[in-house]
Order: C-alpha cells, then sequence, then structure tokens
C-alpha cells in the first residue's frame, strides 16, 4: 500500500485526469472530489448537475473529460477539464464505463447485456449484444485487437467469470472463473477491470476483497492485494500505467447499505 485518500461517503469511481485524481461520490451535492495526484490534498468538489444515480466514472486525456455513468437517468455525464458539464443519453441503464484506443466511450449496460459505443460527445458509434451465457455484465475493457474483456455475474447467477469476447461480440475467446467461489480459479462477484499496456487484466473480487491479475489470455497469474490488505469492500478500479499504481475503491457495508468509502493505493 501506498497511499489511502481520506474516508468519505462511499466511493462510486476513481479516475485521473491532467495529473488530478477524481473521486466519485454517493451524495446529494459535491459528487466529484479532485485531489492532487502527488500531494493527495483535497482541491475542489463538483456537483453533477442534474444527475439522478452514479454507477462508474473514466476519463480520458485526449478529450481531456471525465464520464460519469447514471444508470436511474439513463445517461453519461461528461466533464471537461475547464469545468463544463454536458450529458448524453444511452436509452438504457448504463453500468461500467472505459475509453478504448480511438477515445470513444464504451458503455456496459448490464440489464439489457449489451456494449455500447458512443464517441466522447454522445454520438452513436455501435451496439454489440453479448453471448447467451454472458449474464450480468458489468465492466468492459476493449484491447488492441478489437477484443473485448468483460467481468460478470450477480450473487444470484451460476456463472461469475472474466471473458475475452470476439470483436463481434458472438464468440467468447477466453475465460477465468466459473462456478462461483473464492479459489484462485473463481470469483463471487466480479465488478471492475483495469488493463495495462501489455494487456495484462486487473480484476477486482468484490465479494471475496480481492483483486487478482491475468495474462493477456486470462490465466492466473497472481493476486495484487488481498483482504487483508482492505479495510471494507472493494468495488472500483484505475491504474496509472507510467507510475504502476493502482486505486482501489472500497466501502464499509453495515446495515444493509454501504455508509463509508475511500481509495486505497498500490504499487504494482
Amino acid at each position: 500500500m501506498v497511499r489511502t485518500l481520506p474516508e468519505g461517503e462511499p466511493v462510486l469511481g476513481v479516475t485521473l485526469l491532467a495529473g488530478e485524481i477524481y473521486l466519485l461520490r454517493l451524495e446529494g451535492r459535491d459528487q466529484v472530489e479532485v485531489y492532487d495526484v502527488i500531494t493527495y490534498r483535497l482541491q475542489r468538489r463538483l456537483t453533477v448537475p442534474n444527475i439522478r444515480s452514479c454507477t462508474d466514472m473514466t476519463s480520458c486525456e485526449h478529450c481531456r473529460c471525465v464520464y460519469i455513468g447514471d444508470d436511474v437517468g439513463e445517461c453519461v455525464h461528461r466533464l471537461d477539464v475547464q469545468g463544463a458539464f454536458t450529458r448524453w443519453t444511452v436509452n438504457d441503464k448504463p453500468w461500467g464505463l472505459s475509453v478504448n484506443a480511438s477515445h470513444n466511450v464504451i458503455v456496459t449496460c448490464v440489464v439489457v447485456r449489451k456494449i455500447k459505443e458512443f464517441s466522447s460527445r454522445g454520438v452513436s458509434v455501435r451496439e454489440i449484444a453479448l453471448p447467451g451465457d454472458v449474464i450480468s455484465p458489468w465492466h468492459t475493457m476493449e484491447t488492441r485487437s478489437g477484443q473485448f474483456i468483460v467481468c460478470h455475474g450477480l450473487p444470484d447467477d451460476p456463472v461469475r467469470r472474466v471473458c475475452m469476447i470476439s470483436a463481434d461480440g458472438r464468440h467468447i475467446v477466453h475465460s477465468h472463473g466459473g462456478q462461483p467461489g473464492s479459489d484462485t480459479g473463481q470469483y463471487d462477484m466480479p465488478a471492475h477491470l483495469a488493463v495495462d499496456d501489455n494487456e495484462f487484466v486487473f480484476v477486482v473480487d468484490a465479494h471475496n476483497r480481492r483483486v487478482t491479475l491475468l495474462s493477456p489470455t486470462l490465466e492466473y497469474v497472481r493476486q495484487v492485494v488481498s483482504r487483508d490488505q482492505l479495510k471494507w469492500w472493494p468495488n472500483r478500479l484505475y491504474l496509472h500505467q507510467q507510475q504502476r499504481l493502482l486505486y482501489v475503491t472500497e466501502n464499509e457495508f453495515k446495515d444493509g447499505k454501504f455508509t463509508a468509502g475511500r481509495v486505497v493505493v498500490f504499487s504494482v
């Protein structure tokens, strides 16, 4: 562990942009907290106008903006580094967000089991239906070759795993996981992903309270964060490629709801 950011409201996302850390909090106002990436000091708080619910956050250095998923509003909110807010509709409930090599936004729609790609300004590029046995998809990353890495599975689902899916969405090329469990080849709830420049995959397993590293063909490499290194329940990841720092959000769960959260930074 390198550092922890301050505890506060539950954290729903974390990303970096232009030398600053952006945290997405579960709050009525001031949902976004911005910290300096070197000192970890709070710089400012931002309120996203007309947001109804938050699911995930990602960023794009090329377009210099942050994206926030809103499943109740069925839209994505865009925050420019200059501070301007806009939004665009998804027409489904967005969950996990990522940005691909074309600087487009990949939106995972958990209910309809689709991947939707949008330009930075919200123009629809394409929709891809996932294979029938990919149930409850949470987050998707696109590889340089155009294939997709998807993590999926709810506590009630019989299969919980990470899959590499063909560019057309029709076939599962590789997978890791299957029946739920806590062994190295199993997941309880694989909720979020990060992929490095060599296409190694980091997977946060929320209910097993760990982060697993997989090879580019989704073979088990090692556990990079264990439950002993976490205080609460992890749910989101961001990897800083150059510094090899992994930002992990974790939240306290008490009396049937999330009550507090923070971000823990690990060297990987």
